[in-house]
C-alpha cells in the first residue's frame, strides 16, 4: 500500500452515546409516526444514526459544513464527500435509553476513475455495544469526488428502472424533514440546507435528501412487510441523488423467504438508491 492515504488504515475511534428518549421522540415526530418507542423500548433500524456523531467545533469546520478533513478521516482533497452505501447487520436490540458504545475502524482507503475523473472510497466499520452485547454491525462506504459544473446534474437524463414492485409508497420531502433531520444528526453538510451552495459550490439543481434518511425510510418500508419478522440485515447503495420538493417512492418486493428487495424511486423513474433487507 503506496498512497497517500494509506497510514490511514487501521486508524480506530470510539464515541460514548446515551440513546436519548427526547430524541427518539424527536425523530418520530420527524417521520410523522403516531407513537414513539418508549423507555427500554428497542431503538428502530435506522435510528442509531442519530447519535455518536462528533461535535466539532463550528471553528473546526470545512467550508461544506463537515469537520475540517484530517482528523480521524482522511484529508482527501476532493470537494464533494457522500456517504455512499453500507451493510448493515442487527444482532441485538439496542434499547432506548441504554448507554452505548461505537467504537470505528478504518478498513480501505481506495482509489478509482470514474466517469467524471478520480474517485476516493473510504470503508470504516463501526461496532456498537450496549451492556456487555454487541447489538449492531456496520461497514460505511464514504465516496469523495471532484464537484459537477453548475446545472451539469440537471441536464442529464437519468436511466428509467424498470423493476416491478409488490409495494410501494410515495414520499415528498420537504425543508422543514431535511432540516429536522440535520439537526438531529448534527449534520452540518450544506448541500442539505443551503440551496445557493448546493447548487453554485456542489453542483446540485436542489436541497439534496440525505442519503441516511431515504435509508431509514427504505428499512422502516421493509419492517411494515416484513410480517412480524426481526430485520436481521439491511444493506444500501446510493445510486443517484433526491431533492427537495420532488416525491420519490418506496418500493419493494419479496426475494425469497427470508429477505426482501426494496429500492427507491426518484420522480422521472430513475433508480436513487437499492437495497436488500434479510429477517430473522
Amino acid at each position: 500500500m503506496t498512497h497517500a492515504y494509506a497510514d490511514w488504515i487501521g486508524r480506530e475511534e470510539k464515541h460514548e452515546a446515551h440513546i436519548a428518549e427526547p430524541a427518539v421522540r424527536a425523530m418520530a415526530a420527524t417521520l410523522d409516526l403516531e407513537t414513539a418507542p418508549a423507555s427500554g423500548a428497542p431503538l428502530p433500524p435506522g435510528w442509531q444514526w442519530l447519535f455518536f456523531n462528533p461535535a466539532a467545533r463550528r471553528s473546526g469546520l470545512g467550508a461544506d459544513g463537515h469537520p475540517q478533513r484530517g482528523g480521524f478521516l482522511p484529508p482527501i482533497d476532493l470537494p464533494r464527500r457522500m456517504w455512499a452505501g453500507s451493510r448493515l447487520r442487527y444482532l441485538a436490540d439496542l434499547p432506548v435509553n441504554a448507554q452505548a458504545t461505537r467504537r470505528s475502524r478504518i478498513l480501505k482507503v481506495e482509489n478509482k476513475v470514474g466517469k467524471r475523473g478520480s474517485l476516493w472510497f473510504v470503508t470504516v466499520g463501526h461496532s456498537i455495544h450496549s451492556d456487555g452485547r454487541l447489538c449492531i454491525e456496520e461497514e460505511q462506504d464514504i465516496v469523495y469526488r471532484d464537484a459537477t459544473a453548475p446545472g451539469a446534474a440537471s441536464a442529464a437524463s437519468p436511466a428509467r428502472f424498470d423493476e416491478l414492485a409488490q409495494w410501494g409508497v410515495g414520499v415528498r420531502p420537504d425543508t422543514t424533514l431535511l432540516f429536522r433531520y440535520s439537526a438531529l444528526t448534527f449534520n452540518g453538510h450544506r448541500i442539505h440546507y443551503d440551496q445557493s451552495y448546493a447548487r453554485d459550490e456542489e453542483g446540485y439543481p436542489d436541497l439534496v435528501v440525505h442519503g441516511p434518511l431515504t435509508a431509514t425510510l427504505l428499512q422502516q418500508f421493509a419492517v411494515r412487510h416484513a410480517g412480524g419478522r426481526r430485520l436481521a440485515g439491511f444493506d444500501f447503495r446510493g445510486v443517484s441523488p433526491l431533492f427537495v420538493g420532488r416525491e420519490f417512492r418506496l418500493e419493494g418486493r419479496e426475494a425469497d423467504a427470508s429477505s426482501i428487495v426494496l429500492w427507491a424511486r426518484g420522480p422521472d423513474g430513475e433508480l436513487a438508491m437499492s437495497a436488500t433487507a434479510v429477517f430473522a
